[in-house]
C-alpha cells in the first residue's frame, strides 16, 4: 500500500518502439498512474480514410509514482529507461502534464516538431516547391523560418514552415 505522505511525481519512461499503448495498459493493470498521450489522425488507405488514436510522443509514457517505489517500474516488459536530466530521471511537474492534456482536448491530428534550427544554419527544402534547394536561416519566426536561398546568381528569400527543412550536417 502506498504511503499517502510520499510524494508522488510525474516521470517519462521511455518504452520499446511501438509499445507506448501496450505499456500503457500493463502500467493500468498494475494500478500504476500513467498517461500516454493519445493523437487523433486521419490516415488514408487505397479505398478508404479512418481516424486512429497514435501517441503523440513516440517512444515515451508518462508515470505517476511514489519516489521510493520508482525503480520498480523499470521491471516492466516495454519500460527502457526513465528519461534523464541533469543525471537523474526527470520529474515533470502536474501543470506540464495538464497542459497536454487540454491541448489534446482542444486540437486534433497534432504534430510533434523539434525546433533545433538556429539563424545561419544551411539546411536543405524537403516539401513544396522549392523541395531540394538549399538555403541558409536568416531568422525564425515560431514553427517558419527565413530562408535565403541562392540559385542562378540571385537570392530569394522565403518563410518555409521548419518541418519542411532538414539541417546540413557539415
Amino acid at each position: 500500500m502506498s504511503n499517502p505522505k510520499e510524494t508522488m511525481n510525474w516521470f517519462a519512461v521511455y518504452t520499446k518502439p511501438r509499445w507506448e499503448k501496450k505499456v500503457a495498459k500493463i502500467l493500468t493493470t498494475k494500478g500504476i498512474e500513467n498517461y500516454c498521450p493519445l493523437n487523433k489522425v486521419q490516415r488514408q488507405w487505397s479505398d478508404r480514410k479512418k481516424i486512429i488514436l497514435e501517441p503523440l510522443f513516440k517512444g515515451y509514457v508518462f508515470v505517476q509514482i511514489e519516489e521510493s517505489k520508482k525503480w520498480d517500474i523499470k521491471s516492466i516488459d516495454g519500460i527502457l529507461n526513465y528519461v534523464y536530466w541533469l543525471g537523474k530521471p526527470a520529474i515533470l511537474k502536474e501543470k506540464e502534464i495538464e497542459t497536454i492534456k487540454k491541448f489534446l482536448n482542444e486540437f486534433d491530428n497534432i504534430e510533434v516538431v523539434e525546433n533545433n534550427l538556429e539563424k545561419n544554419n544551411k539546411v536543405e527544402i524537403k516539401h513544396g516547391i522549392m523541395m531540394d534547394y538549399k538555403g541558409v536561416v536568416l531568422e525564425i519566426k515560431g514553427n517558419k523560418a527565413l530562408v535565403r536561398i541562392d540559385s542562378m546568381g540571385i537570392s530569394l528569400k522565403a518563410i518555409i514552415e521548419q518541418k519542411h527543412l532538414e539541417l546540413i550536417q557539415h
